[in-house]
């Protein structure tokens, strides 16, 4: 892991371009080869990003560059795509680099790991025809729950939460932007799961063309025969 605090400026060209003026920021450069430019405040989601797997070069800047005091210049080309991050280093006021070794990955307790095995042992229950692919699916921001195919062979991401907020909405919504940029992937089906979904986050959700699952917990795990209720 590599962590610059640099003064920079960013552009991302590729399925949507995008540009950041020259600020302090921090560049962190994963060891599988992502890049993430995060900021000191409004959110804790990077500014921008280029997931693994890509590759880095630095150059040196051209003569216009240098006259505006760009000292260097990174590019990241993503591997599978057109799609590239240049980011242009005006100061480095820091560098260092840590080895962190192979992490264990994140531990659920309770409800919320259970309803991920149930779902993933029982992935019908968000329609006929799917198909599990994996679950704790890996990106450069972190895992999905759940990857699916659905009965048409699409991707579906699924985030599950015992109450889900807007603050899970969210989630999905960062994953979905990542994942649409992986052409083996793309499109990129949002399946918010939950025991209970609060109601904007219903609307949030609906919006942002994400599908809500309501997950029987009790019934998952039969201990509750739906079919046996009155009401």
């Amino acid at each position: 892991m590599r962590l610059v605090i640099a003064s920079c400026s960013v552009d991302y060209s590729g399925r949507l371009d995008a540009h950041l003026p020259r600020a302090t920021r921090v560049l962190m450069l994963k060891a599988d080869g992502s890049v993430l430019i995060h900021s000191d405040g409004g959110s804790y989601k990077p500014l921008n990003w280029m997931s693994a797997p890509a590759r880095l070069t630095v150059t040196e800047p051209d003569e216009e560059a240098a006259a505006d005091g760009v000292r260097e210049v990174w590019e990241v080309s993503a591997a599978k795509t057109d799609d590239r991050l240049v980011i242009r280093v005006f100061e480095t006021i820091s560098d260092v680099s840590h080895e962190l070794g192979v992490d264990p990955g994140l531990t659920k307790d309770g409800v919320e790991a259970h309803l991920q095995e149930l779902l993933a042992e029982q992935i019908e229950v968000l329609g006929a025809g799917y198909r599990l692919v994996r679950r704790e699916f890996p990106t450069a921001i972190g895992p999905v729950d759940i990857m699916a195919k659905d009965a048409e062979g699409r991707s579906v991401a699924v985030e599950i939460k015992r109450v889900g907020g807007i603050d899970g909405v969210e989630q999905l919504t960062r994953y979905l932007e990542l994942l649409d940029r992986d052409p083996l992937l793309t499109p990129v089906q949002g399946v918010f799961a939950a025991q209970t979904i609060k109601p904007q986050a219903r609307v949030l959700a609906e919006d942002r063309g994400i599908r809500c699952v309501t997950l029987d917990y009790d019934a998952m795990r039969g201990m509750d025969d739906p079919s046996s209720r009155l009401f």
